[in-house]
């Protein structure tokens, strides 16, 4: 990326500007719907970029977390999906590539044969003590330019913004 770096706590430009628009936006909601996306984007492949050397994926690095707090018990590949912060349309894939690495194993539920559990490895668990302190320095570092009071600010708003965002309580 040959995008040159501002000082701290100088202005930001604008997002028109930043994607070199010479049109505004349709909008007020367009543009900070827009300036979401971008700093979502951004913000993803950062994470991508220091992740890529230990040969995961954020959604792998993420199910094994899940995994890890499932514990013992394991959880089946549907749980694994409603639980992911970004979702997969094809968890099982996904899950068939953690245990070629050798980070989960799958087994039958001992109650119901057709139910298959994934539980984390101690491969799994491994990746993550190598990839835990990557990730949250890496997220410490996106965000530290901001007061506590401005990330509870925009986590709120984040919140707020993502409820309307589900199908439920959306018109049409």
């Amino acid at each position: 990326m040959s995008r040159k770096k501002r000082a701290p706590g100088t202005r930001p430009i604008g997002l028109q500007a930043e994607l070199k628009q010479t049109k505004s936006f349709s909008s007020l909601h367009a543009e900070a719907f827009l300036n979401l996306v971008r700093t979502s984007e951004q913000m993803q492949r950062a994470l991508h970029l220091q992740l890529k050397p230990y040969g995961i994926t954020e959604t792998q690095y993420n199910s094994l977390r899940i995994l890890r707090g499932a514990g013992s018990h394991g959880l089946t590949c549907a749980e694994i999906a409603e639980r992911l912060v970004s979702q997969d349309p094809d968890i099982t894939r996904l899950v068939e590539r953690l245990q070629r690495q050798g980070m989960v194993h799958r087994e039958r539920g001992a109650k119901d044969r057709r139910v298959v559990l994934t539980k984390i490895t101690a491969a799994g668990l491994d990746r993550l003590k190598e990839t835990d302190p990557v990730v949250n320095s890496t997220v410490h570092a996106l965000l530290s330019h901001l007061s506590q009071s401005e990330l509870k600010t925009m986590i709120d708003l984040l919140e707020r913004a993502r409820l309307f965002a589900e199908p439920s309580n959306q018109d049409g």
